[in-house]
């Protein structure tokens, strides 16, 4: 018999943790009815806390419970998505997640969890493209200017992230692998952090969410030399994409709520829906656009099959790369 690859089993597995159960509808209507935890593997004012707030904030409208955010930075959010496999599951505990999630599977060999395995997807949230940034002391404006100043000066210039594995982390290694020069990775305890530290001149690079790194464009505090999408953006309709100049670089950043696996049907559902009627709000849609990123709403079995693809696709990049925890 023919044994799946890691691609069928992937899926499978995504599959089993996003199918939909008899549901229980006392159990469904009654949820919440005690406050709810929102966990973060970041520290605050990163794009998954933000996200996790404007959701949280929603949902506390919504359902009258509060839904509170509680940050857990450290290991690359490993801290957080454990705190969350280990608790029970009743949807009183619930980790707002993204692509460090996916990364982590390949990035690190002896987790304590299976992060396919042991999550129930609930519902995406939103999507964000990279700005690469430079602090005002680089000169350079254009992304051509930068690969031939970094060139010239082999191991000397250094580019900040939110932690390894992270976007921010992977789109450096990236652009290094696609370029060819060189430069020294330095991760923060979030993004947060992070472009604090290109700000103060400790870094001289981030490839960071529009959500941090917007405003400090328009303040004219940082200089962007380019987006990481394939297309630009609206909110920066005059700056190029790394792919104009570096063909075929693409990365983007997602987050999504995950709750633990045996949460009940009804539950993932309720929040799933809650959290597409918030992301369909003109209001929270054009609060996520001021931040450069987009609201993404899909089904609990769609979002189970997008972690099951990032998963894959990260891995590749984690392994070509030969990226490892510190």
């Amino acid at each position: 018999m023919k044994l799946p690859d890691r691609r069928q089993f992937l899926h499978l597995a995504a599959g089993v943790f996003a199918l939909p159960a008899v549901p229980r509808l006392a159990r469904g209507q009654t949820y919440p009815s005690q406050p709810v935890r929102l966990i973060v593997g970041f520290a605050p004012g990163g794009p998954t806390d933000i996200s996790a707030r404007l959701i949280g904030q929603w949902l506390s409208e919504r359902l009258g419970q509060a839904f509170v955010v509680e940050n857990r930075p450290g290991g690359g959010s490993n801290l957080a998505t454990e705190a969350v496999v280990r608790a029970p599951a009743d949807g009183y505990t619930l980790l707002v997640g993204g692509i460090p999630n996916a990364v982590n599977a390949t990035l690190y060999d002896k987790l304590n969890f299976n992060f396919i395995r042991d999550i129930a997807a609930v519902a995406s949230i939103s999507r964000d493209p990279l700005v690469f940034v430079v602090h005002p002391s680089v000169p350079a404006s254009t992304v051509p200017e930068l690969i031939a100043y970094a060139k010239a000066r082999p191991g000397q210039l250094s580019y900040g992230s939110g932690g390894i594995g992270t976007p921010s982390h992977l789109a450096g290694e990236l652009f290094k692998m696609m370029t060819g020069i060189n430069m020294v990775h330095v991760p923060y305890r979030g993004a947060g952090p992070g472009i604090a530290a290109l700000l103060g001149g400790q870094v001289q690079i981030y490839l960071g969410s529009t959500v941090v790194s917007l405003e400090h464009v328009r303040a004219g505090k940082l200089r962007a030399l380019a987006v990481t999408t394939m297309s630009r953006l609206e909110t920066l309709p005059d700056v190029p994409t790394v792919a104009d100049y570096v063909p075929g670089f693409e990365v983007s950043g997602w987050q999504g709520l995950v709750a633990p696996k045996s949460t009940p049907t009804e539950i993932i559902n309720k929040l799933n829906s809650e959290i597409n009627a918030g992301l369909a709000d003109p209001k929270i849609k054009a609060r996520f656009a001021d931040l450069g990123s987009s609201a993404l709403a899909r089904s609990p079995s769609d979002f189970g099959r997008f972690i099951a693809d990032e998963t894959e696709k990260w891995g590749k990049v984690i392994r070509a790369a030969n990226i490892k925890p510190e």
